[in-house]
């Protein structure tokens, strides 16, 4: 895939979570950090029809945004139907990366960091 249509696609599917998703705003950097791997992962089995593990309720905590999220993906953004399993699982691996950044590494919010949390 080319580098600025997956930057593009990523910049989408951003825009939507850092808009409408309130599961960005855990207070430590460690539930951001496993939030953002379960939810985002999720999505992608869900939108690559692969089989999403939901035996702990963590598991199924992050099941339940995942598939309020793959939907409104998949009725937000056209291309999503229409792509590869690889060309989506690239796509969300650039986005957590992104999200991990914005909401983890590069948020200024000191809280996060805090050891007494």
């Amino acid at each position: 895939m080319d580098e600025a249509v997956k930057q593009a696609r990523v910049a989408q599917l951003e825009d939507y979570i850092m808009k409408k998703c309130l599961w960005q705003f855990h207070s430590r950097a460690w539930d951001r950090e496993k939030q953002n791997e379960g939810i985002l992962t999720k999505t992608m089995q869900i939108l690559c029809g692969e089989p999403v593990e939901k035996d702990s309720p963590a598991d199924r905590c992050h099941w339940v945004d995942a598939v309020v999220l793959a939907e409104a993906y998949q009725e937000r953004f056209d291309w999503i139907v229409s792509a590869t399993k690889e060309d989506i699982k690239e796509v969300m691996a650039a986005l957590r990366e992104r999200i991990d950044f914005l909401t983890i590494t590069g948020s200024l919010n000191e809280e996060l960091k805090v050891k007494a949390y």
